[in-house]
């Protein structure tokens, strides 16, 4: 391996700690990262460094924060990436960009990004949920307004080792959550302080938040899937009554993985009607009810880490073949149910 392919991966293995990194903020070096980047845009150093425990404590604080002047994100963040993006883009050519992100920051992207979203979600539904909704539109453009320290983490793998106008956003990425920088303040929040994922980096935990802020703001996931607290404290509890009941079919699936499809077929008294191509068509007989007839499909299109995801469809006690179920739930006829690629 040549330097430049292990200084690549040196600030890969580095970004990505920093973007999982929980616990406390390192709140003095985090402070001299946001006055070095101030100064490195020409500011002067904020009069005021605010902190938060979340970015949803950030919002609230911000949102009854006055004397703050404007907004300048801009100076800070945008219009330094922008820059140091062009002269790197210049300096490696089109290929030499594409082979650098491609070796630095695009394997953290997709991670950092789709955890923003989250966090983004469930801050502006924490609101609404507490009856703000008058406030809704400035709750999101608030949350967009920010910059992302740690989960800023691809970009600034890519840029590690280049361009010192980004050292004041590195250092506070580096000791601190999000951040918002304006004229005269700029509001830091603390770290999570717990992050469970799975093998494939999705946020994953059956008991308890999968991320969690010291305030109590959380995300609660299964395999990447958002789910409830509610939901999740049920788990422990499951029957097979509760699974047939649950007629959310992502939600079923979930249960499903927790209890176990074998223990689940056994616990039901389930038996094996028909199987083709499309499916395998499972009947539980009730007492005192109508059956309870489902078909089992896989998934064709790999999850991240290579699995395939076990679907069950629930379909009308009178379906006879896996063929027939998997067509009704398209609104067709089993004939008329040709897929030309299954997923």
């Amino acid at each position: 391996m040549g330097d430049t392919e292990m200084n690549r991966t040196t600030a890969a293995d580095k970004w990505r700690a920093v973007a999982a990194a929980t616990g406390p903020a390192d709140r003095a070096a985090a402070e001299a990262g946001v006055r070095l980047a101030y100064r490195s845009a020409g500011l002067a150093a904020p009069e005021r460094i605010l902190w938060a425990d979340s970015p949803l404590a950030a919002v609230t604080l911000l949102r009854g924060l006055t004397g703050t002047g404007r907004s300048v994100r801009d100076e800070v963040r945008t219009r330094p990436w922008a820059e140091e993006r062009r002269r790197l883009h210049d300096a490696l050519g089109p290929a030499g960009w594409a082979g650098h992100w491609q070796a630095t920051g695009a394997p953290l992207w997709d991670l950092t990004r789709a955890l923003v979203d989250r966090i983004r979600a469930a801050a502006t539904e924490a609101f609404e949920e507490a009856e703000e909704r008058a406030g809704e539109g400035d709750v999101r453009l608030v949350l967009l307004d920010a910059v992302l320290g740690q989960h800023d983490a691809a970009w600034l793998a890519a840029f590690d080792g280049h361009g010192e106008r980004l050292a004041g956003l590195a250092a506070v990425a580096e000791h601190a959550g999000w951040w918002w920088p304006y004229e005269n303040a700029a509001v830091l929040c603390e770290r999570p302080v717990e992050l469970h994922r799975d093998e494939a980096g999705r946020l994953d935990r059956g008991d308890g938040p999968a991320l969690a802020f010291r305030d109590g703001f959380a995300l609660h996931a299964w395999r990447g899937m958002r789910v409830s607290a509610d939901f999740l404290a049920g788990l422990a509890d499951l029957t097979p009554e509760r699974i047939r009941k649950e007629e959310n079919a992502e939600l079923r699936r979930v249960m499903l993985e927790y209890y176990g499809y074998d223990r689940y077929l056994a616990a039901s008294g389930a038996r094996h009607e028909h199987s083709d191509e499309t499916g395998v068509l499972w009947r539980i007989a009730l007492a005192d009810d109508e059956d309870v007839v489902m078909v089992e499909v896989v998934n064709s299109t790999p999850e991240p880490d290579g699995t395939h995801r076990t679907y069950w469809l629930r379909v009308p006690p009178g379906t006879r073949t896996a063929r027939e179920g998997v067509a009704w739930t398209f609104g067709l006829r089993p004939e008329e149910y040709e897929p030309l690629v299954q997923t």
